[in-house]
């Protein structure tokens, strides 16, 4: 457990420093490379059956695309927002992720109790799926031309 927490993290390293090369010019792409990594990896889990290997790599991937998320949203919303406006997104922003946080683990224990773990990665797809959507049919308003 502790070698994947390790890769997690170096991998998330990598992820902010990709993400710090990256932002000012490739937003939109990186959130999609991102999101769609993520999207990829929940499928895997549900499929690696606990083959070591797999889960090692699948953490590896998930920390490196992980690691830039948080600096991709605020950026992402900072740009949306404007300069007028980016004083108040940026607070509506820390309480939603810490809703986000809080709902996902009252809606982990809900599955947990109904489903078993094996849930989680299906229900992690379609939240996945939904936040791809709406960053890919976002390029006008989300990700305005720089």
């Amino acid at each position: 457990m502790g070698l994947a927490l390790a890769f997690f993290g170096i991998a998330a390293l990598v992820g902010i420093w990709i993400t710090g090369v990256f932002i000012d010019r490739w937003l939109r792409k990186l959130v999609l490379i991102s999101l769609i990594s993520f999207v990829l990896i929940s499928i895997a889990i549900s499929f690696s059956n606990s083959n070591v290997l797999m889960i090692y790599i699948i953490v590896t991937v998930w920390g490196l695309t992980f690691g830039g998320a948080a600096t991709l949203l605020q950026t992402a919303l900072a740009q949306a927002a404007g300069e007028s406006k980016v004083d108040m997104v940026m607070p509506i922003n820390t309480t939603v992720w810490n809703l986000a946080v809080a709902g996902g683990g009252v809606a982990g224990g809900i599955l947990l109790e109904t489903f078993g773990a094996r849930s989680f990665s299906w229900a992690l797809f379609m939240l996945l799926f939904l936040a791809l959507l709406v960053a890919w049919r976002g390029k006008k308003h989300s990700f305005p031309p720089q």
